[in-house]
């Protein structure tokens, strides 16, 4: 059995995830979303929201209102703060891809040119006559 090939990872996406990793408040904010992201946040809230209906306040209406409106205030700032993760990240690679294929061009030109030099250059020594003798005139 083959190993699958493993290929280098985006410069951009490196040096991003560097900087992510280095910002604790970035870090805590991706693990949040990454937690609040599963379906197993969705059931440890539907658990927790019915035990306190059912088991803590007998009245749980208000403060069940206030505490669902928080945590929906701060799961849509967590999920702002992915999106622009995403867009900065996106940018970043947009810049990156632009100066890879500026570099390329550039240097697919310079090499189209060289291309373009040695082929005169042959075609003229083609055209030329041997050394020596001088080109028949009238032929």
């Amino acid at each position: 059995m083959s190993e699958i090939p493993k290929f280098p990872r985006h410069p951009a996406l490196l040096a991003y995830e560097k900087q992510r990793a280095d910002a604790l408040q970035l870090h805590v904010a991706d693990l949040i979303t990454r937690f609040a992201g599963w379906m197993q946040f969705v059931y440890l809230n539907a658990i927790v929201f019915a035990w306190w209906m059912l088991y803590v306040e007998e009245s749980p209406w208000q403060t069940l209102t206030l505490v669902v409106s928080l945590e929906a205030i701060f799961l849509s700032t967590f999920v702002m703060i992915g999106q622009n993760r995403q867009a900065e990240f996106a940018r970043k690679k947009a810049d990156h891809d632009y100066q890879a294929q500026e570099l390329a061009l550039r240097h697919n030109t310079e090499v189209t040119e060289l291309i373009h030099a040695l082929t005169i250059e042959i075609h003229a020594k083609m055209h030329q006559p041997p050394e020596g003798r001088s080109p028949a005139k009238g032929s």
